[in-house]
Parts: structure tokens; sequence; C-alpha cells
């Protein structure tokens, strides 16, 4: 038991920390580089959004890689995680590079690219539990919100390095696409090669505790996760929410195709976005203290919609602008939409858990609607911006009505 408590864990620690800022860095990055991807490859709107498609389809096997973590454990999860990863990133920087001048290039980035997000999932299954048995009890809190924070730097800095360093003013070529990615891939594997040879302990080392206190509490709870309806709605909300965070950095670049006197390109006002995701997440985390989990939400969802609402009347880049400031109010909705689908499920929370994150394949395929309305001559961008809407609604009924349906809860 001293030993348990005298563990310094710190070094580990920062190695789980430098993880977060991965999962954050990469998801981003992906989605910041439609824009690039669009000229470099010559491609249509639709098209364009087959990025998000080949990167959060990966979250299918949300599942069967949690099923494998049950066997094979959460540190080899994690390395092979890292390792898939940088595995993909050299992939990709290899891939493209001997795929250039055929019609085959742009579906050589998709599939090294779907590789990494396998990876991603897989280091998302394991780094909050890590992030909470590496180090006291008491302070996992603490761990978890500086960790949410590194991530949230993360999808900020992200932008700024496609803009900096994988475009840095090159050609919109094919050639200058696979960028930095063999750094990033090395880089990976390195971290991958320092976890496997240190020792961590096991976030399921109180599991006994828990099975027996799930087995003394088994008559309150229904057979199956499957029986509860909050969590089929949970999931699909996550799914809905996906659309919203991920459409607006996704249509961003319609903007300037429907107005090219606009300054700049949509890449470069990304971080504007993501930034204000950072900021209302310190500034959710501290608010949530004081309001209810439920009114909060209502409140994001209604100022994230009149946000966009008011994009439509805006001339230039005021509307832009607008646009971006959605990005405030959609901080906090992730972890209060997952919490409310998690209620009152006891035993079957983890199980839950996996489902709901199932919702994440939302990003795979709403933008790709999105995209193909603007694609489409008789609709255009407008139509498809105003499909948020539909978002912002279900979410809605959600949080007030849908995330009560089966449970005891007023």
């Amino acid at each position: 038991m001293s030993q348990k408590q005298t563990t310094n864990y710190l070094f580990p620690l920062i190695i789980v920390f430098i993880v977060c800022f991965l999962i954050g860095f990469i998801t981003t990055m992906n989605n910041s580089m439609i824009e690039f991807c669009k000229e470099a490859f010559q491609l249509s709107d639709t098209q364009g959004q087959l990025v998000n498609t080949f990167f959060y389809g990966a979250y299918f096997f949300s599942i069967p890689f949690a099923m494998m973590m049950n066997k094979i454990g959460y540190k080899a999860t994690l390395v092979l995680g890292l390792a898939v990863v940088g595995c993909g990133f050299i992939a990709n920087n290899l891939g493209v590079t001997a795929a250039l001048g055929t019609a085959n290039v742009y579906t050589v980035f998709l599939c090294c690219m779907s590789i990494v997000a396998l990876g991603v999932v897989m280091l998302q299954l394991v780094a909050n539990p890590y992030v909470m048995v590496l180090g006291k009890k008491e302070s996992g809190a603490f761990r978890m919100t500086l960790s949410q924070a590194l991530n949230s730097v993360a999808t900020t800095v992200a932008p700024i390095f496609i803009t900096y360093v994988i475009i840095a003013g090159k050609p919109k070529l094919p050639e200058n696409v696979p960028g930095p990615f063999l750094i990033l891939g090395i880089f990976a594997l390195v971290i991958a090669a320092i976890l496997f040879f240190i020792k961590l302990p096991d976030p399921d080392m109180d599991k006994k505790e828990d099975a027996e206190e799930a087995i003394a509490d088994a008559n309150k709870y229904k057979s199956s996760v499957f029986k509860y309806p909050h969590v089929w709605f949970g999931a699909l909300a996550i799914a809905m929410y996906m659309g919203l965070e991920i459409g607006i950095p996704s249509m961003l670049p319609a903007y300037w195709k429907a107005d090219p006197n606009l300054p700049g390109s949509a890449t470069d006002y990304l971080p504007l976005y993501w930034g204000g995701m950072m900021v209302g997440r310190f500034v959710g985390s501290a608010i949530l203290a004081k309001f209810e989990a439920r009114k909060l939400l209502t409140a994001c969802l209604i100022l994230g919609a009149c946000c966009v609402g008011i994009s439509f009347f805006l001339p230039g880049m005021a509307a832009v602008y607008a646009m971006l400031a959605a990005g405030l109010f959609h901080s906090v909705m992730w972890p209060l939409i997952f919490n409310l689908g998690l209620q009152e499920l006891g035993p079957h929370t983890k199980n839950a858990s996996g489902l709901i994150n199932m919702g994440v394949l939302g990003g795979a395929t709403l933008p790709l609607v999105m995209g193909a309305i603007v694609d489409n001559p008789a609709l255009g961008v407008g139509v498809a911006i105003m499909l948020m809407f539909v978002y912002y609604a279900y979410v809605l009924w959600f949080c007030n009505w849908g995330s009560k349906i089966g449970i005891n809860v007023k």
C-alpha cells in the first residue's frame, strides 16, 4: 500500500499529457486540411469532406477496440495506438509522394489518414483513465481538467500549424500535402517506445470492488444497456453535435468560394474558432459549478444557433466572425451531452460510454451531406448551413426531454 502512495508518476503523466495534446492536435489538423486539399487535388466540396468521412469513420471501431483493450490491457492499447498513428503519418508521407502524378494520390492520402484515425480512437479509449490514476486520487479532477485544457490548446495550435508549417505560402499542389508528416510519425513512434519501457498502473485496479458493488446494485438496473432509450438518444445527440463542431470549420471555405473578395483564406481564421472553444471550456468549467448542466447546455445551444442565424444577415467578414463565435458556445456541449447520456446506468456505464462514443460517426457523415448540398447549384452553402439548425434542435430536445426518457429524472 505504501509503495502505491510513494510511486512517482510525474514523468509518465507528462507523457500521457503529450498524448492528450496529440489527440486534439491530430483531430483538428485533419479538419483544417480540407481547404488546402480541395485546391491541391482539385476537389468538389463533397470530395473535400471525405477528409472528415475517412477520419471520423474510424470511430466505427470504438466498441471493437474497447473489447480489444479488455483483452490486451490499457498500456498495450496506448502503445499500439501511438504506433498506429506513427505508421499512418509515415505511410502518408511516403505513399502520397509515391503516388504523385497518378489518379490515386487523393485516395492514398485519405487511406493513410484513416490509419492515423484508428490510432487516435485507441488513444482516446485509454488517455482519460490514465490521467485519473497517474497521481493521487483526490487530485484526479485537476489532472483531468489540465488534460482537457491541453487538448483545447492543441485544437487552437493545429490550424496555425497548418497555415505556417504545412502550407506556409507553398503552392497548393499534391506534393506539398504530406508536409512534415514524416516528423510527426517518428515523434509518435518515439513516444510509443518510451511508454513501452515505462511502468504504468492499471486503471482497473479497483475493478473487484466495482464488480462487488455492481452485483449488490444489480436489482436497481435493467439487464442490458441497450434497454435504456436515453443512451441511444445520447449517441444520436453526440452525432448531431459533431455536425455542429465540425460543420462550421468544414463549411467556412464555402464563404470564400461564394465571395472571393474576402481577405486571406478560411484556414487563416480557424484558430479563432478553436480558440473560442478553448476559452469556452475554461469559462464553462467555472460556470458549471454554479448552474445546472441542463440549463447551461440549453443556453449554449440557443446562443450558438443565434450566432449561426445572425451570420445570414451580415455582410462579408462580419458573417464569418459570427459563425466563428459559435465555437465559444460549442465548447462545453460534448461533456454535457455525454454526461446526460450516462445517467443512472450503474454497472452499464462503461458499455454505454462506448455506445455513445459511436456518435462521433456524425463527424464522418453530416459534413459529407453538407458538402453535397454546397455542390448542388439549386441549394448552395446557405441551405447547408441551415441544416445546422436541425442539429441544434435535436440536441435541445435531447437535453430537456430525450435524456429523461426511461429514467427517474425530473
